[in-house]
């Protein structure tokens, strides 16, 4: 049986310890902060990026430069046979698109899976890779299953400023302020591999609840039902882990069967945002 590696980058929110943990790689994203090259959870831990976001630091996303990708391929297939590579969205980034391109010289050695996932949905989807691998799929198989499963998954986020989506040109300077002086928490939605906005409202509480209400249509309706046998149910924040853990309370009063995990946010989707977020994401299972 071929020894099959997972490949993933930290949009996964998998730290480099973690992936050692699971004996998986990942990839750190790169950022430009103020002209500077760092890598996240290299040179740029959690801490330090929103120091740096508090700060009024110039930030900037970017993608694994194509060597760096290769190289760690290289590496892996040194003592694999296989590998199974989980990038972010498509949708929200080319390194999926510059992955696929750059899997084309290794003769179906490495199979790029484009599950348009994100944060601890795009995480998820690692395990399930875990699993499938334990479970004698080839990486071909893996892909396969992975892609078939992309859209059995949804996330909601709270907002807690707009400062960022002003600074990013995703809403209007007006509008910012106008959400500003009516402190409007924005509730957005990713589905696939599109950001929208989702709903509006007024307090955290009510916030909260909009997502926790979204949520449960989506797993009775979408996904065959609001218990443990159907689905997995993940908490992710950016640098809010004290209402993240309030979060986690109440959904284990509503959800009292489904374990809750709770994960930082990616900096590639904290720099877009900000801090003080908080999401609620669940995902099928897939066995």
């Amino acid at each position: 049986m071929s020894k099959i590696a997972v490949v993933t980058d930290s949009n996964s929110g998998i730290s480099q310890n973690e992936g050692k943990d699971l004996g998986i790689f990942v990839l750190p994203m790169p950022f430009m902060i103020n002209e500077e090259s760092f890598f996240e959870d290299i040179n740029l831990s959690q801490a330090e990026f929103y120091e740096k976001l508090a700060s009024g630091a110039d930030v900037v996303t970017s993608q694994p430069a194509p060597e760096s990708v290769t190289r760690l391929w290289d590496e892996v297939l040194n003592e694999y046979d296989a590998i199974v590579h989980i990038p972010m969205s498509s949708g929200l980034s080319g390194s999926c698109q510059s992955a696929t391109l750059l899997a084309g010289d290794y003769e179906g050695k490495v199979q790029v899976v484009d599950n348009v996932r994100i944060s601890v949905t795009m995480r998820q989807a690692v395990m399930d890779a875990l699993d499938l691998i334990k479970a004698g799929k080839s990486a071909a198989e893996i892909k396969e299953s992975l892609e078939a499963d992309k859209l059995n998954c949804s996330i909601y986020i709270m907002l807690d400023t707009l400062f960022y989506l002003k600074k990013g040109g995703r809403i209007t300077p007006a509008a910012a302020m106008l959400g500003t002086v009516l402190k409007i928490k924005p509730v957005l939605q990713i589905q696939g591999d599109k950001l929208d906005a989702f709903a509006k409202a007024r307090t955290i509480n009510q916030g909260k609840a909009t997502m926790i209400a979204a949520i449960k249509s989506d797993m009775i309706n979408r996904f065959g039902g609001d218990t443990a046998e159907f689905v997995r149910l993940h908490i992710a924040h950016s640098n809010n882990y004290e209402e993240a853990k309030v979060l986690k309370e109440e959904l284990n009063g509503i959800f009292p069967d489904i374990a809750i995990n709770i994960d930082p946010l990616s900096l590639s989707v904290a720099c877009h945002i900000g801090p003080g977020a908080l999401a609620i994401a669940c995902t099928k299972r897939m066995s």
